[in-house]
């Protein structure tokens, strides 16, 4: 199976960018099956019911989340009925909407989708390590699924790193979220699991991670706070990771970086 997994999309920019794009993307790398987090599409602080349509109309399969996914109030009265939309599984137990799901790819393949959320440097949720266990002890590979796909939405790389060590060769992919900055450490972990840090954003580079560089910078210069910060708007770039998997074990055979349009330097699997 091939499957392309987007860092967090920023903004009217990103947004518009992975619509423009996903059509030439899929056809081009012939995929299957397309993960992006959305938490930061609404100006940059979360989602709503319409761009999670328009996402899913351009192409996106699933959108996952993570600490802004109840940013915009409208979305904890829809994601209920929003199965393509997911939020950190390891959110308490009686918190809206769901954390991982099993949804179906061509050919009548299956493919779990699950997101979690660290907890160092992060809001303290539910231990992350245990909730991915308890999905899998439900489903996993050659148990009702054909690909494992973790979004991983967490600031500490050590923690993204033992998260990935930790699922090796029970998943297809870890994939980090969350930074907004597209880490070099793609690669294939030991027992088979594709793995990157952090996936990037998809939104424009010309920034301090998708926001308009002036009142961050303010921030931090001068230690007051500023007014909400807002989405920059420039050209972006579609940040993420391809995961080519074996039809046989649902582990990855290869996996590579995308990045496409922008500022950075374009990358193709």
């Amino acid at each position: 199976m091939r499957i392309l997994l987007l860092g967090d999309i920023v903004g009217r920019a990103g947004r518009e960018a992975v619509a423009e794009r996903m059509p030439a993307i899929r056809e081009r790398l012939a995929l299957d099956f397309v993960v992006a987090n959305g938490e930061n599409a609404a100006g940059g602080f979360g989602i709503t019911e319409r761009i999670l349509s328009e996402l899913t109309r351009s192409g996106v399969d699933v959108v996952t989340t993570g600490n802004h996914v109840w940013d915009q109030k409208e979305t904890a009265a829809f994601i209920d009925r929003a199965p393509r939309l997911l939020r950190p599984v390891n959110f308490p137990k009686d918190t809206p909407g769901r954390g991982h799901a099993l949804y179906e790819a061509p050919r009548g393949r299956k493919v779990l989708v699950a997101n979690l959320m660290g907890r160092l440097f992060m809001d303290p949720l539910d231990d992350p390590f245990a909730a991915g266990e308890a999905i899998l002890a439900e489903t996993g590979l050659g148990r009702g699924a054909d690909a494992v796909l973790f979004d991983f939405h967490a600031e500490a790389t050590s923690e993204k790193m033992a998260f990935g060590h930790a699922f090796d060769g029970r998943v297809s992919a870890v994939v980090g979220t969350h930074t907004h900055v597209p880490t070099a450490d793609a690669m294939l972990l030991e027992k088979g699991t594709a793995y990157l840090t952090d996936a990037g954003m998809c939104g424009d580079y010309d920034s301090v991670i998708g926001m308009q560089k002036t009142l961050p910078i303010q921030r931090f210069v001068r230690k007051m706070p500023t007014e909400r910060l807002t989405a920059a708007e420039g050209p972006a770039t579609v940040c993420g990771l391809f995961v080519e998997t074996d039809d046989a074990t649902g582990l990855a055979k290869r996996c590579a970086p995308l990045r496409v349009g922008g500022k950075l330097a374009e990358s193709w699997p």
